[in-house]
């Protein structure tokens, strides 16, 4: 990573040269018009996405191993109810989206996501057995609200057709995974080594400093991210927001009923995601312009393709933690280790890695006209997760009597794992705000997420029903069955790569110019 000054300013430089607009509001020209690979802004949205990604995946670390270990929930049915949550979690973020696009602004629903958030995971610290649910429930509501919205902002930080944004947004991916690999390591290290209790405070109260910088620094986004309602009477305008909190609080108790029943989670996957749909197509009839709904259905074609990607790739809260707790040994390169930790930050550490140095190289590329396009990026990450798969079947091959295998060769998979998650999800997220009209950024933005919620969702699927082992098998069977479930996942990667590579001239159609 090259960490020369003018490329990558530090967050205490980027407040002294935006110290002096302290007394005047920023103008999005003055943001827009920045030098350099990167606007200043992006650092402040950077560090409180950091802290509530360190909150979000520290709680999803710890939820499948304290289900079957404190709950005392049987693994299939664990990883089922995880799947559960992490479906939740996301399907929100498409009315956190539509309700930010249409009453909050990206600055009020950041804060009150966070604020939720904040409660949920202090209600499981203060008694982790009593109100694990209703806890996490809170946090699934506040994720809604928060994530996609902090997305959006960063979008709104370039101008239409800036080909520094993939670079900034695999940034800000870096960022992301800063606080993915603390909270993914010390939560899971709190909770198996002192208490769970320490580790859903810690997630709490991060999420605290994410809030905390926020606020200091939204002044610094100028108009990005205000209120879709500022010319209405004051009046007015806080009770539009006041029925937004209400209906926010009104989903409480049936997110709390269906996390625990995952039956009710395949009713209410039934029914959101023909709902969305019919929204999108409800706001798409309304769009005039015919270039702007050719971009839009070429969105949610990468959407569709994203649920197939994440349902093969989001193992690793379920079966793969399932997995590092039974079949893995403790020992990496030459220090042991708890293989849970590993499993749930080798990801988040490769991606802060390897983030950076993918997003300068695009930008290496684009000036010399060879950047591929983004379909081409999306057929390259579904071979780099077949080819992951591959490693982790390959671990059949180091594996003991006692179905103990390769932890070194393990961390290889996820390694490779991670650069298909580079080729996918930032270059999403760059995707979505290049193709959505500026009046649909949060809610296609929520789309995004929503089909993160059935990738999550299929996951599940998968990992209860492709990698697993059956109830009382011996350490070596549940390694031979979970080994020939990752197989079954690479093959499936890879027929999906080569029907991507079939779609290019589809999609370059549709995305009307749009790389």
């Amino acid at each position: 990573m090259n960490t020369s000054e003018p490329e990558f300013n530090s967050l205490e430089s980027a407040q002294n040269e935006l110290s002096s607009a302290g007394s005047k509001s920023i103008t999005l020209d003055q943001i827009q018009n920045f030098k350099g690979k990167y606007p200043k802004q992006l650092w402040f949205l950077f560090t409180v996405e950091m802290w509530e990604r360190f909150c979000f995946y520290g709680m999803r670390g710890i939820l499948t191993i304290f289900m079957i270990d404190q709950l005392l929930i049987a693994e299939d049915e664990a990883k089922l109810r995880y799947a559960s949550i992490q479906a939740f979690v996301y399907a929100f973020t498409f009315l956190g989206g539509i309700f930010a696009d249409k009453y909050l602004g990206f600055k009020k629903s950041l804060t009150f996501g966070a604020l939720l958030m904040i409660i949920g995971n202090g209600l499981v610290a203060f008694s982790p057995h009593d109100l694990f649910f209703i806890g996490i429930s809170l946090v699934v509501i506040g994720t809604g609200f928060f994530k996609p919205n902090i997305s959006s902002m960063v979008g709104d930080l370039y101008k239409e057709g800036d080909a520094r944004k993939e670079a900034g947004f695999s940034m800000f991916y870096a960022g992301i995974n800063v606080g993915a690999f603390l909270g993914g390591t010390i939560c899971v290290y709190l909770g198996k080594s002192h208490s769970w209790q320490l580790a859903f405070l810690a997630a709490s109260i991060v999420m605290v400093l994410g809030l905390a910088t926020f606020l200091i620094t939204k002044k610094y986004l100028g108009p990005i991210g205000d209120s879709p309602l500022k010319n209405l009477l004051p009046g007015k305008r806080r009770l539009k927001e006041l029925m937004v909190y209400l209906i926010a609080a009104l989903t409480l108790p049936f997110i709390y009923i269906m996390v625990q029943n995952t039956s009710y989670t395949d009713y209410f996957m039934y029914i959101i995601g023909p709902l969305a749909l019919a929204f999108f197509f409800f706001k798409w009839l309304q769009e005039k312009d015919g270039a702007a709904r050719k971009k839009l259905i070429a969105a949610l074609l990468f959407i569709i393709f994203s649920i197939v990607f994440f349902a093969l790739f989001e193992q690793a809260g379920g079966a793969l933690a399932v997995f590092a707790m039974n079949n893995l040994h403790d020992k990496l390169l030459f220090f042991h280790i708890d293989p849970n930790i590993v499993n749930n930050s080798s990801n988040a550490f490769f991606v802060v890695l390897f983030s950076p140095l993918l997003g300068l190289f695009w930008l290496w590329l684009n000036k010399r006209n060879k950047e591929p396009s983004t379909i081409v990026k999306f057929g390259i990450g579904f071979l780099f997760l077949a080819l992951s798969y591959i490693i982790m079947y390959s671990l059949i091959y180091f594996a003991n009597s006692d179905g103990m295998s390769s932890l070194n060769v393990f961390t290889g998979g996820y390694m490779v794992m991670t650069l298909a998650e580079l080729c996918i999800s930032p270059i999403g997220l760059s995707m979505i705000t290049n193709l959505a009209p500026k009046n649909l950024a949060g809610m296609m933005m929520g789309l995004w997420f929503l089909g993160s919620a059935y990738g999550q969702y299929f996951a599940g699927l998968l990992g209860a029903n492709v990698v697993t082992a059956e109830e009382g098998a011996s350490n070596l069977e549940k390694l031979i069955s979970y080994c020939g479930g990752f197989q079954q996942l690479a093959i499936g990667a890879v027929v999906v790569a080569v029907l991507m590579f079939i779609l290019i001239p589809v999609f370059k159609k549709l995305m009307q110019g749009s790389r």
